[in-house]
């Protein structure tokens, strides 16, 4: 006989593992279903292993740059392999984690490959045994792989995909990066600062396409500052992977084509949501380009089948997936959230330097109608900026005139990925202007930025 549950979660991501727990909180009898690790792409190959990367990279940096702050670092170097091993051993001891907190709130985990044969039916393959699951709610949560070129599909080898990039057996010397969205420009930022000769390509005019217009220009400034070459309004026409290098055709904005040979190539240019082979065809799941269409409570078409994160489509993160999740959960469980809605959710990136953003571009919120008033702030003008010789960046800030809303927050800079929750906080609370002014901020801290920008929207900057 079928094991029966309330809920059955496909996927163990942050939206999937996030999703369980709360249910089992809400006293629904809950399994998973997963066919590789806990925690999904996010925890073992994406967001946590990355910053443990890039945290590396960060302090070869400073080491590398010890004199700056009166301080002697010789024959500085690095282990490959232990920064592999390093970043490998923080997702393992998250994916212990999760193991835990399933097995505090009586989630049942099993393990396989999940695909639904029929209405509440859910049949998982591991090996030769299968294991059938019965659930009056499924909830999909399979998330997204990455998109390969048609003409040259990763290998591992030369051609890399962000799970390639993750553990790597060499160092790139010449890298070729293709795609400027986070995942680009944080593993281009990583590979640039250990060393490797990294060039960045972009179709469209400008890096970090969907950040604010001032922000990127910054950063393209910031990149080329340290050494990346960035081609904008550029395309691969052509890759040859050879066994010792990848030749890349380059056309560039100007409709010239190029030939350059690279040690390797990262792939980044957006991702392929995992709806094959799970037996949605079959029960009419509607989907829209790939992915699954969902109302705000992750409602599919299909009564008893719900959909939550990278699987639904963009924006394609973890923080999305899990609120996805529990605001799933509670309406299954009979409680009355709030619809999901994506007004509010904050956009990081954590090269160097740091880009963070939530709400409205000036320029977006120009094409809405609103009559705007803008703050900006540079960290040249904060002391806890100076002291970190971290001076370079800024904060800036997107009210309407009239009401005094705040539309939209973008930063670039030292830390801003931790800066950033406290305007998501204000938005989500629709603090205006007002509220925000009397805040009083800590001295010195990197948050009396925010305050400033916030001021010299209405011209009562102090500092700068």
């Amino acid at each position: 006989m079928a094991d029966q549950f309330d809920l059955i979660v496909l996927g163990s991501g942050p939206g999937g593992y996030v999703a369980a727990i709360r249910a089992s909180q809400l006293g629904l009898k809950t399994a998973i279903v997963e066919r590789e690790r806990l925690g999904g792409i996010c925890l073992n190959w994406g967001c946590i292993p990355t910053k443990a990367l890039l945290r590396t990279s960060e302090i070869y940096h400073y080491m590398t740059n010890a004199s700056a702050y009166g301080l002697k670092a010789d024959n500085v170097g690095f282990d490959l392999g232990k920064i592999v091993e390093r970043s490998r051993k923080v997702a393992g001891q998250l994916n212990a984690g999760v193991k835990g907190l399933m097995k505090k709130h009586k989630v049942t985990v099993v393990e396989g490959v999940g695909a639904l044969t029929g209405k509440g039916q859910l049949t998982v393959t591991q090996g030769d045994r299968k294991t059938e699951l019965v659930g009056k709610h499924i909830m999909i949560a399979t998330g997204a792989r990455a998109r390969d070129l048609p003409f040259a599909k990763a290998d591992g080898k030369r051609i890399w995909t962000y799970r390639h990039a993750m553990v790597p057996t060499e160092m790139p010397t010449k890298l070729l990066v293709i795609g400027s969205g986070a995942i680009g420009v944080e593993f281009a930022s990583f590979y640039h600062d250990m060393g490797a000769d990294v060039t960045i390509v972009e179709m469209l005019p400008r890096i970090l396409p969907v950040e604010d217009e001032e922000v990127s220009a910054f950063m393209d400034k910031a990149l080329t500052k340290q050494g990346i070459k960035l081609l904008t309004g550029a395309a691969i026409e052509k890759l040859d992977n050879g066994a010792q290098a990848v030749t890349a055709s380059i056309k560039a904005k100007d409709g010239s084509v190029s030939t350059e040979e690279y040690s390797h190539v990262i792939v980044a240019i957006g991702i392929v949501p995992n709806t094959e082979e799970i037996g949605i065809e079959a029960l009419g799941v509607e989907t829209e380009r790939g992915r699954i269409k969902v109302d705000g409570y992750g409602r599919t078409n299909v009564e008893g089948v719900y959909a939550i994160g990278d699987v639904t489509g963009a924006p394609w993160l973890a923080h999305k997936a899990s609120h996805e999740g529990v605001v799933c959960v509670e309406k299954i469980a009979g409680e009355n959230p709030h619809p999901f809605e994506t007004w509010n959710i904050p956009g990081c990136t954590y090269s160097r330097p740091q880009v963070a953003s939530v709400g409205l571009t000036e320029a977006k919120a120009r094409e809405a109608g609103h009559e705007l008033k803008v703050g900006k702030f540079p960290f040249i003008g904060n002391g806890k900026a100076i002291a970190l010789g971290e001076a370079e960046g800024f904060v800036k800030t997107v009210f309407d005139a009239k009401t005094g809303e705040l539309l939209g927050a973008h930063m670039v800079g030292a830390e801003v990925t931790e800066l950033i929750q406290g305007y998501v906080v204000a938005r989500q609370l629709e603090s205006t202007e007002a509220e925000l002014m009397e805040t009083i901020f800590a001295h010195p801290t990197l948050s009396e930025m925010m305050h400033e920008s916030v001021l010299g929207a209405y011209r009562r900057a102090i500092h700068f």
